[in-house]
């Protein structure tokens, strides 16, 4: 009698090691798999998100050729901080940052927050008087002096909501 308890407790120790084994194998076998469709899943998105920076990126000074060729004789890396200042430094006139478009409403001028040059030609800029908020294209030219000039081609100021 005891030989048989044994042999049926070695039986049954057997199959538990036996579906344990199995259970584990499969369970690593499905989380290599499961990691696998993620790592993939994350290199397309990766992918996907690469494309729509390069398509943002596509209206700007350092991401097109032909604006840098007509640049040629300027540095892009140090000509794009210079206008950029240049248009903040008239964020300190008393009436407004006239390249708005707009003068002082309700005693609250108008300021240039955000700046993008978008070629050799042309910028566009975020301003807002901290109620009211717009935006405009402004034209710039570069003159032989190395001063920049700059012309307003629109300005477009949002309601207030």
């Amino acid at each position: 009698m005891k030989k048989s308890i044994f042999l049926y407790l070695f039986i049954l120790t057997f199959l538990m090691l036996l579906f344990t084994f199995m259970y584990f194998n499969k369970k690593v076998s499905f989380e290599t798999q499961r990691f696998e469709n993620f790592k993939t899943q994350m290199y397309d998105s990766i992918n996907g998100l690469n494309s729509k920076l390069m398509d943002a990126g596509h209206f700007s000074l350092p991401m097109n050729d032909n604006a840098q060729n007509y640049l040629e004789n300027y540095s892009i890396s140090k000509l794009i901080p210079h206008i950029e200042n240049k248009i903040l430094e008239l964020n300190e006139n008393p009436e407004g940052n006239p390249l708005t478009g707009y003068e002082k409403i309700d005693s609250k001028k108008f300021l240039i927050n955000k700046i993008q040059v978008l070629n050799h030609r042309w910028i566009i800029a975020d301003y807002s008087n901290g109620d009211l908020w717009g935006e405009v294209l402004i034209k710039y030219f570069i003159e032989e002096d190395e001063n920049i000039t700059f012309e307003i081609i629109q300005t477009v100021l949002y309601p207030k909501q």
